[in-house]
């Protein structure tokens, strides 16, 4: 009874398939086939196998497992329970047709059912906690553990891909986390934050809480797993050495061993390099990280030295953060002194007073500067005449000051001295020459050759630096020394520095100059009173007089200059909306011999503005946009009323202030598009820009057109300030383009709203993921197939037209060779008779 009720319960089935599934072709005959049945699912049909007389039942053996089967009257091959593909990727049947006899009448014939995985198993992580060590500044993104899990499902399929991510990180006493996780392998590395603020002193032990999902991640619907790791902090061993000191001219066998550095990774490669290449690096370093220096170093060639310490691991990866190796070259005493010149030479005048400061003797050491290496210290050898007295000079042991010892120095018993003086360090000495000239005392002024030059004309336009006089004074000291060497300086008339005077070294003939431009409007006459003294002191009991004055009178002549703006540039800044024939600026310029001017615009490309030409007032004449050019710049001419020619022109910069005149809008280049048919879940992400100011359009507002069809369709949820994602509220739509009606708000004062009919494909999709079949547009024009349909249309007509034209005209034909032919029989026999 129970078995003839299943039976029953199957035909039910199988009847309710058959009619449920009539259109699918699910009934055939019997052959070779192969089906894919997802697991779980339950009791279901598959197929039906029909058969040829006289077979009157079916029967089916193989890999069955007590859930796949078939109805031996009706031939219907159905399961009677859930495929597991966890247990059995695949069951092997063989089927046959049997007579009322059970005699085979078909098969066996093959029958494979593939069973298709489902999303049924979360993934699992191959330990409950894991511990890790990382070290104190490890380089960031460098892994020092892993974490892995498996998912029972089909790897083949998203099922099992696995992304794995951290959810909690205790403690975070930073705005970012220390640690980061690749979502793919599973390796923890430090972030860059990590490699730069861990450490043990402040925090030695980390909690991550990481999780893991399968479906790579991409749906809600995707199974997690959490497991614990554990990670603690320890102290770097990648350190640098502190500043590695080695002394020069070292005579110990090379290389030498100055140091070492020690790696948080094992069996790293150790290398160094500089930042900035130098002909050679005296440096090495072996794979154990010990640092030598492989020849003698020289303080004065390079007195010291940075490079980096780096490891790479066999792949050449960086493995550690480079380290900064410092090398200060110490000095040892091994520069003698050298003279600044190979004669130095001093002056002295013959009646200087005792003790009296004469000059300096320079000397240098190539040793390091404030050491005991460099150390100098002077002592006179010998004086040569040595007349009136020997030692008449002094020198200051440790700064190479001479001094007068006493007043004995007459020019005529000697009027040069030779001096040798010994420069000594620690080690060596050197011999410097020093001559002192002994030169006549000032006793004497100079004295003009004229008491008054007269004058000179100049125009105002002469060039500064022209040399506009030619003055001469003479001086009864000894030539070529301070005593009679003439300063020229114009003492009266010349407040402002006008005149500059230039003595020629070798004649004492003095060239008076413009030093700053001339201007007959400010100043049309100078007199000017020019003194003439000398560098050297006059000795006691002798002055200047007035033979050491001239005179000399300088005029100014006019000349038509152009007129002059106020300012070198004038700027203006207003809001773009300002009424047209709004005053936005006025100029001036003023003309140096008192002319009217006259003003006008050059370059207003957008004639946006005019000036008027008698005040100088710049108006508006049209809209301005700053959308079109934010700061405009025009030239404004000023002009001579009655000479046109004299002009000049400054820039007038107006800068445009935003007002909220444009209304946000879709970045719509590349429609979003879905692939066809949906699988829930997807959104497309959306751009708002608008061409006003950024702070009218910082915040946007995102929202849908009010209408029941979009409502129910539609949804779109806000990103940030400028993008949003728009989402199917379903998965039944069609493969065409879909046209949303999308409303953007932006915050400008007052708002403006843009309304976008957003274009949204539906279509077929690569592998890539991205479109490659043309659709169907709601409300558009016929699509390609559509059109290529018309076109063919079209052809054929006309060819049926051309067709029927040709063969009337071969008809036509036909019949007139008839015609004729016929004629000619009736002619030939009328011919005939005739005859």
């Amino acid at each position: 009874m129970f078995k003839l009720c299943g039976l029953q319960f199957l035909l039910v089935i199988h009847l309710a398939m058959c009619q449920y599934f009539g259109d699918l072709h699910v009934t055939g005959p019997l052959k070779d086939m192969n089906f894919s049945v997802p697991e779980e699912g339950g009791a279901r049909f598959i197929y039906q196998f029909t058969s040829k007389p006289p077979a009157v039942s079916f029967r089916a053996t193989g890999e069955k497992d007590g859930i796949i089967d078939i109805a031996p009257k009706t031939g219907v091959l159905y399961l009677n329970g859930s495929l597991d593909w966890e247990t059995k990727t695949m069951h092997r049947l063989q089927v046959e047709s049997l007579d009322e006899k059970g005699s085979i009448v078909e098969g066996p014939y093959a029958v494979t059912i593939y069973v298709e995985d489902i999303n049924d198993n979360p993934p699992e992580f191959d330990q409950i906690k894991y511990t890790g060590v990382v070290r104190q500044n490890s380089r960031p993104g460098k892994p020092f553990m892993y974490v892995h899990a498996t998912d029972r499902d089909d790897p083949t399929t998203p099922h099992a891909q696995l992304t794995y991510s951290i959810l909690h990180h205790f403690p975070n006493p930073y705005s970012e986390m220390l640690f980061q996780i690749d979502n793919v392998t599973g390796a923890i590395s430090p972030s860059k934050m990590g490699s730069f603020y861990l450490d043990p002193q402040k925090q030695d032990s980390f909690t991550l809480v990481v999780t893991v999902k399968d479906m790579a991640g991409m749906t809600m619907n995707a199974f997690t797993s959490s497991a614990d790791v554990i990670i603690t902090v320890k102290e770097s061993l990648w350190k640098a050495p502190p500043n590695i000191r080695i002394q020069e001219n070292s005579t110990r066998v090379h290389p030498v061993n100055i140091s070492q550095v020690h790696s948080n990774e094992p069996d790293v490669i150790y290398g160094i390099f500089e930042k900035e290449e130098s002909p050679r690096l005296p440096f090495s370093i072996d794979q154990n990280g010990v640092i030598y220096v492989t020849e003698p170093l020289d303080r004065e060639e390079k007195d010291s030295y940075t490079f980096f310490v780096i490891t790479k691991d066999k792949q050449g990866e960086l493995v550690d953060k480079p380290l900064q190796v410092h090398v200060i070259v110490e000095d040892v005493n091994d520069n003698a002194p050298v003279c600044q010149k190979a004669l130095t030479v001093l002056e002295v005048q013959e009646n200087e007073g005792a003790g009296s400061n004469i000059g300096t003797l320079f000397a240098t050491d190539m040793d390091e500067e404030d050491t005991l290496n460099s150390r100098l210290q002077f002592r006179i050898e010998s004086q040569v005449p040595t007349v009136p007295a020997d030692h008449l000079f002094f020198i200051q042991q440790d700064t190479g000051v001479l001094h007068l010892a006493s007043r004995s120095l007459n020019k005529r018993i000697a009027s040069n001295y030779s001096l040798k003086v010994l420069v000594t360090d620690a080690a060596f000495q050197t011999i410097c020459d020093v001559q002192i000239h002994v030169i006549d005392i000032n006793d004497q002024i100079p004295i003009f050759e004229k008491s008054d030059y007269g004058s000179v004309t100049v125009a105002e336009n002469l060039p500064v630096g022209t040399v506009i006089l030619e003055i001469q004074a003479t001086d009864g000291d000894e030539p070529a020394t301070g005593s009679s060497y003439i300063i020229y300086q114009v003492k009266e008339g010349d407040s402002n520095n006008t005149f500059f005077i230039e003595t020629d070294p070798e004649t004492n003939r003095g060239f008076v100059r413009i030093e700053k431009a001339l201007d007959f409007e400010t100043s049309p006459v100078y007199n000017l009173v020019i003194k003439a003294t000398n560098p050297e002191p006059l000795v006691e009991g002798v002055q200047y007089n007035s033979s050491s004055l001239t005179l000399f009178k300088v005029f100014v002549t006019n000349v038509d200059e152009p007129p002059f703006f106020h300012k070198t540039v004038y700027k203006a800044e207003v809001s773009e909306d300002i009424p047209v024939n709004t005053l936005v600026m006025t100029v001036e310029a003023y003309d140096p011999e008192g002319d009217t001017v006259r003003y006008s615009l050059e370059g207003d490309v957008r004639k946006w503005l005019r000036i008027d030409s008698a005040t100088g007032q710049i108006y508006t004449i049209s809209t301005l946009d700053r959308e079109q050019e934010e700061i405009y710049t025009v030239d404004i001419v000023a002009s001579e009323l009655n000479n046109a020619a004299q002009k000049s022109r400054t820039p007038f910069i107006l800068q445009l202030q935003d007002v909220n005149d444009n209304p946000p809008q879709l970045a719509t280049d590349n429609p979003p598009f879905f692939c066809h048919p949906l699988s829930g879940g997807e959104r497309a992400l959306i751009q708002a820009v608008d061409a006003d100011k950024l702070w009218y359009y910082s915040t946007f507002t995102f929202s849908l057109g009010d209408d029941t069809n979009t409502r129910n369709n539609w949804d779109i949820s806000k990103v940030n300030a400028t993008h949003a994602y728009l989402s199917p509220k379903h998965t039944n739509f069609e493969e065409k383009v879909y046209y949303v009606p999308v409303i953007i708000n932006d915050n400008g004062k007052p708002a403006l709203e843009g309304r976008v009919n957003l274009e949204v494909i539906f279509c077929k999709c690569s592998s890539e993921k991205s479109c490659f079949i043309e659709v169907e547009r709601e409300h558009s024009l016929p699509t390609t197939g559509q059109a290529v349909g018309i076109l063919i249309g079209v052809l054929l007509v006309i060819g049926a037209i051309v067709g029927g034209v040709f063969f009337h005209m071969k008809y036509k034909q036909k019949n007139e060779k008839k015609t004729h032919s016929t004629d000619d029989v009736k002619n030939k026999s009328e011919l005939s008779r005739l005859a």
